[in-house]
């Protein structure tokens, strides 16, 4: 756990939830069990189930996922849950009309959850992040002060704390598939070079890991299996390939020759 620490996440200790990360032997394996993990969160709270007497929350349930639907601006005074929908939101947090929230899903305090956002459920979120419009996540980790606050995909990945994604930035899941895979309606598991090997993550559907205070920039698109250390900047409008990223790198396109010149 120290390397996953030094490498990634220098600040999990201010995460609340920092024990999904306990006895791991790779940075992604706290996603594996994510659903479950939750419900223990949840079954642990004491507070009852208060979600349905909000005015301005809508419940849906017409699909097999229930769900709550933002109907008004609200700014909730004091956390509130319910057991039935597997979700809970703490105080503070800022909910903006049309967003929709998925259980099971825990979301810690001051966040923003702005208008047309879509949480798809299997989500922890921690304090201060902002969830913006048109961002989806699904079966993800975001640690303290995430900003997702335009146009951004995250899909089984985890973010540490002070992580900024730019408009239009997204973290791809599901890599290329052959003829086979498709007529077999299958998806192969993900391997990431890692040390001149390729290690089986175990999964399908993988994003991103990335690290504390790494900034993504507008409309870059990070490929399914990639590690972000600490302390990276990834340019604009850059694809990122699978693998292990360094800490403290700046990641830029191969022909990142931009320049100012007279006209």
């Amino acid at each position: 756990m120290r390397h996953f620490l030094d490498t990634y996440f220098p600040q999990l200790n201010n995460f609340a939830h920092n024990d999904i990360f306990k006895n791991i032997n790779q940075v992604w394996d706290p996603l594996k069990n994510l659903d479950k993990v939750i419900t223990r969160i949840l079954a642990e709270d004491p507070t009852g189930d208060q979600i349905e007497s909000v005015s301005g929350l809508t419940i849906d349930t017409s699909s097999s996922v229930k769900s709550i639907v933002v109907k008004r601006w609200i700014k909730l005074e004091t956390p509130i849950i319910s057991q039935a929908l597997e979700i809970r939101i703490d105080s503070g947090t800022v909910l903006e009309p049309t967003a929709i929230i998925k259980g099971p899903s825990v979301i810690g305090k001051n966040n923003d959850i702005r208008q047309g956002s879509y949480l798809r459920g299997n989500i922890v979120v921690g304090n201060n992040c902002v969830i913006g419009h048109c961002t989806e996540i699904k079966n993800s980790i975001l640690m303290n002060h995430v900003e997702a606050g335009h146009f951004n995909y995250i899909g089984d990945s985890i973010l540490g704390s002070f992580v900024n994604m730019g408009a239009g930035s997204r973290l791809a899941n599901v890599q290329f598939r052959g003829l086979k895979e498709k007529m077999d309606d299958t998806i192969n598991d993900i391997k990431i070079p890692i040390e001149n090997k390729l290690i089986s993550t175990g999964f399908s559907k993988l994003g991103s890991i990335i690290g504390d205070n790494v900034e993504i920039g507008c409309n870059a698109v990070l490929s399914p299996g990639t590690l972000i250390g600490k302390d990276n900047w990834i340019y604009p409008n850059c694809t990122v390939s699978k693998g292990f990223h360094p800490p403290g790198h700046f990641i830029t396109p191969s022909e990142h020759k931009s320049k100012s010149r007279k006209k």
